[in-house]
């Protein structure tokens, strides 16, 4: 199906099957919070006041902008005053919630015209498509505003550019919404454990992956189609466009982006310094109404003080196998981690290595799991034996919120006591870079190299 083309697809939807996947897409985490036992007032009452509290605009309510919303609902004093989108639908629907939970939120098609009728605001939280996320940043953060940003900062690296240098010049914070650089099970890993006690040693290898089962397009209800007239309006040339904007590349970065700055953002937080070159193969090999490869394989290449390292990353949206993760190798063990526990949240400790039990004494590692038992192979032609000597060694540290609560209150922090951001724009911007380069070299099939001055602003 091209991009003008007719959405037969769409018509077989109903807004009974619309309704229910948009919710659980945008407001999933609510179910999450109630399995820990708090649902979103139980956990910040929206009728308490105080002294501290803050008014904020949350800009973009589709489902990114949702689980956001749904996040700041859990945390104290956040009065959320005003929302915007474009869609009536997300309008609508945000709206309602809010009033769920006694935020009555005054409601806008334009963030202009919430920029200039709302007074008494601190902060906006920006949720919008990539390529619209440094005009209304910028625009917040000179109307006075501290920012809350989700990633990608932009699709643009000049656009990206003007974002960390409207925070400077307005001296406004900007928070991007790299979310694990607030989850403290990765702080705990990634900081003191790798970083602070050289678990792994010196770290050699790393990779991670984010693969999803294939899907369709996002599709829409056709009460809440969106006129021409207005979809011209605000740069989009169909509802196809609108709904599927990550894939096309005036609006966002495709999968690479989207989901690989997260953990490209690690490789650089775990090595203390962003990639030196890329190498990358991908392409547009299964989806025909994409304009973003659905697939790519990079190899990044990373000059520490101890040395080399290498790590890769692959995004694949034909295969959910193996979920999404991150792993880190060093010579003396490896460290796993993901969002989700299951998939991630151990170290493993390699024979050699110097004892670790004094480390679980401490409180940094849970003890040892039950190894697992010795096995050899009976093949004469490979004649290899493996042998597992030691078990996996948990993590203590968990997270009982939603995965952006902790940012977001490190970013609320930020603007009532100075609390240091933990992922300003100056880092994120690093990130930024990263990806949209790898996109790049996908396209240019060859190594590309980075200049240390390419990731600063």
């Amino acid at each position: 199906m091209g991009i003008s083309e007719k959405k037969p697809a769409i018509d077989r939807i109903t807004r009974r099957d619309f309704l229910k996947s948009s919710a659980t897409a945008g407001l999933g985490v609510a179910l999450a919070g109630t399995a820990l036992g708090q649902s979103p007032s139980q956990a910040a009452p929206a009728a308490a006041k105080s002294a501290d509290e803050l008014r904020v605009a949350v800009i973009g309510c589709g489902a990114q902008g949702r689980v956001l919303i749904e996040s700041m609902l859990r945390i104290p004093s956040v009065r959320i005053a005003a929302i915007c989108d474009i869609w009536s639908y997300s309008r609508q629907y945000a709206g309602n919630y809010l009033k769920k939970y006694g935020h009555v939120a005054n409601v806008y098609e334009d963030y202009r015209e919430l920029l200039a009728a709302e007074k008494g605001l601190q902060a906006a939280v920006v949720a919008t498509p990539d390529w619209v996320h440094a005009e209304q940043a910028g625009a917040c953060l000179r109307a006075g505003l501290h920012v809350y940003c989700e990633k990608e900062m932009s699709n643009s690296l000049d656009k990206a550019r003007s974002m960390v240098l409207a925070a400077r010049e307005t001296g406004k914070l900007l928070q991007i919404g790299h979310q694990r650089r607030s989850n403290p099970r990765y702080i705990h890993a990634i900081n003191r454990l790798i970083r602070e006690h050289s678990l792994l040693g010196r770290v050699t290898v790393a990779y991670a992956q984010w693969n999803r089962a294939k899907a369709d397009l996002l599709g829409w209800p056709e009460k809440y189609v969106i006129d021409q007239a207005t979809l011209d309006k605000y740069g989009y040339g169909s509802m196809t466009e609108f709904r599927n904007w990550r894939l096309f590349k005036k609006f966002g970065g495709g999968p690479m982006v989207d989901l690989g700055s997260h953990q490209i953002d690690l490789f650089s937080w775990v090595h203390g310094t962003p990639p030196k070159s890329v190498v990358a193969s991908g392409g547009l090999d299964y989806y025909k109404n994409w304009e973003w490869y659905d697939n790519v394989m990079a190899i990044y290449e990373f000059e520490t003080k101890e040395g080399t390292s290498r790590a890769f990353y692959q995004v694949q949206t034909t295969t959910q196998h193996g979920g999404f993760y991150e792993t880190f190798m060093g010579e003396n063990g490896s460290l796993v981690l993901s969002e989700i526990p299951q998939r991630g949240n151990w170290a493993m400790r390699e024979p050699h290595a110097p004892e670790w039990n004094s480390l679980a004494k401490a409180g940094l590692l849970l003890s040892e799991s039950v190894p697992i038992q010795k096995s050899t192979t009976k093949n004469v032609y490979v004649d290899v034996r493996v042998t597992a000597e030691a078990g996996r060694w948990p993590l203590p540290v968990e997270l009982a919120k939603p995965a952006h609560q902790p940012h977001l209150e490190n970013f609320f922090d930020a603007v009532r006591r100075g609390t240091p951001l933990n992922c300003p724009a100056e880092v994120a911007y690093e990130s930024c870079v990263a990806v949209l380069k790898t996109n790049e070299a996908v396209k240019a099939r060859r190594v590309m190299d980075f200049r240390p001055e390419q990731f600063k602003v």
